[in-house]
């Protein structure tokens, strides 16, 4: 890799971590859920920008995600977010997306968290939505587990489309138990379906733990 992604994140966890505590009220439930070495898959719901920070700085653990490409053209964001733990992702698709994922292999090789929120963006009506396979794939690859996380309040803390985020405010950030690639990795089903069937599980695991209703279609596309 070009570049450490998330070099800044042992300096941010003991800064903005408690700073962040104290400013809102945060309940981190089951962490103990996230295995304290070797590779793993973090899984969490989308409601807002800030999500992406709250999991940089408020796990124990270093953990890297991917983030869109188009935060790379900001000057406010180019340099802060990789170093805070983003790839930038291209959500094009095909070969445009490549790169990050190839990242995204070698990040989970070296035994480090990669997170992915599955629906591969915020949610703007309240809705948990048809997770993309990505995750799936990617922790299928490199044999490690999925670990599913509801969020909920941060959609009050920073609401969508504002910069600034509301302070006092509750929010909850519940971790669920880990979820064993190892069972299918040896599977005949076909590849699609394999990865559907896994992306399911983990979808229905994060609507438990958001307390969030999940809609069988990805965000922005009309309900058949």
């Amino acid at each position: 890799m070009a570049f450490d992604p998330g070099w800044l994140q042992p300096v941010l966890k003991r800064t903005l971590g408690p700073l962040s505590r104290r400013i809102w009220d945060i309940d981190i439930i089951g962490e103990s859920n996230i295995p304290s070495s070797g590779p793993a898959l973090i899984a969490p719901n989308h409601i807002a920008f800030i999500d992406s920070i709250f999991m940089a700085v408020l796990l124990e653990r270093e953990a890297v995600g991917v983030g869109k490409a188009e935060y790379m053209d900001s000057w406010r964001t180019r340099y802060l977010l990789p170093a805070v733990g983003m790839i930038p992702l291209d959500r094009s698709g095909g070969e445009a997306s490549e790169g990050a994922m190839g990242q995204a292999d070698e990040i989970l090789a070296a035994g480090r968290l990669f997170v992915v929120f599955p629906e591969g963006t915020r949610s703007r009506d309240g809705h948990l939505h048809r997770g993309h396979t990505g995750a799936a794939r990617l922790a299928l690859k490199a044999r490690c587990p999925i670990i599913p996380v509801g969020i909920s309040g941060t959609d009050a803390i920073q609401p969508v489309d504002k910069v600034l985020p509301k302070t006092g405010v509750r929010a909850e950030i519940r971790i669920g138990k880990p979820i064993s690639t190892e069972p299918y990795v040896d599977s005949t089903t076909e590849r699609g379906a394999l990865l559907r069937q896994i992306t399911d599980e983990v979808m229905t695991e994060i609507s438990g733990l958001s307390g969030q209703t999940y809609v069988d279609w990805y965000f922005g596309e009309e309900p058949s």
